[in-house]
């Protein structure tokens, strides 16, 4: 079995009266991507300063690769990547010249050239950090971050602001991260990236964890049936008509009615479940846009075990 490379355990952290992180405990391993989600105010950012040795903990503890991440700061930072979501270049540095001093402070570096030829960085290497687009700054700090070869490195947001195609790129930077052996604890609020890059996946909320698993462990097999109408439909009538165990629900969205129809148990959610969904539209007068059988996501576990409602 691996060795951890990040291991908290009962973390706490106050700010006054305010608790932000209450016994929060999880693991992430090496070759790995951990993806920390939760809402905002759940204690994300906290968490992860204290593992990155910007914050002293109030109980708990939190080991990176074995050692504390304050006591022993100076071991730790030639093995440590950190992202931060924005910020940690000078405004006035050149972004090849920033790339290629961070590597020299590096025994083994990444080729700084070949890392911004990989992010797409290489026309804009001698453009100030200052007039830099905001996903060229991204970038770059995503290539600070991993150009000195780390065993473990912490993502904050790394695609916010990037264009599909640089978001790909990023994605396929954190797979060959992986691929190397190196921890990743990645923080987002794009479910789609979490589901899709992550090994690992943690929610907390209020400070602690609400649930943890792979994302197909969190997702399990469950299925529903969705569409869409312009108006209301008698969502009673429709739940009588399905077989026992179905259950619908309706949102207003944009001005659009959409519905999600499940049932209780997946296999239950086949050919002829469909068939009677359809059928019950039709008699009903029920012109049904957009149907389709979907898979449950990630971000779906997300709003069920953190809420629907807005955060500060």
């Amino acid at each position: 079995m691996d060795t951890a490379a990040l291991e908290v355990v009962d973390l706490v952290k106050h700010y006054g009266s305010t608790k932000a992180v209450t016994g929060l405990s999880f693991t992430a391993r090496p070759g790995a991507v951990t993806a920390l989600l939760g809402p905002n105010g759940a204690g994300k950012t906290s968490t992860i300063e204290i593992c990155e040795g910007f914050r002293r903990a109030d109980g708990g503890s939190v080991r990176v690769l074995g050692l504390d991440p304050i006591g022993d700061a100076t071991e730790l930072k030639p093995r440590v990547g950190v992202m931060p979501q924005s910020g940690g270049v000078p405004t006035g540095a050149r972004a090849a010249e920033w790339l290629r001093l961070m590597a020299s402070f590096h025994a083994s570096p990444i080729d700084p050239d070949l890392l911004l030829e990989r992010l797409g960085l290489t026309s804009a290497g001698r453009t100030p950090f200052r007039r830099l687009s905001g996903g060229q700054q991204q970038r770059l700090s995503l290539a600070c971050a991993v150009v000195g070869r780390p065993e473990i490195v912490f993502l904050d947001e790394p695609t916010a602001g990037l264009d599909p195609q640089a978001r790909m790129a990023t994605w396929d930077l954190v797979s060959a991260l992986r691929t190397a052996g190196v921890a990743v604890i990645l923080t987002t609020h794009h479910m789609e990236e979490a589901e899709r890059l992550s090994d690992h996946v943690v929610i907390i909320d209020h400070g602690a964890v609400v649930v943890e698993g792979t994302p197909d462990e969190l997702t399990g097999r469950r299925r529903d049936v969705r569409f869409s109408t312009g108006a209301p439909i008698d969502v009673d009538a429709l739940r009588a008509a399905l077989p026992e165990g179905g259950t619908v629900s309706t949102v207003v969205a944009g001005g659009r009615h959409e519905h999600t129809v499940t049932a209780d148990d997946p296999a239950d959610l086949g050919p002829e479940f469909l068939a009677t969904v359809t059928a019950w539209c039709a008699s009903a007068g029920v012109l049904a846009e957009d149907l389709r059988v979907r898979r449950r996501t990630l971000e779906d576990v997300f709003l069920e075990t953190t809420g629907r409602e807005l955060r500060d």
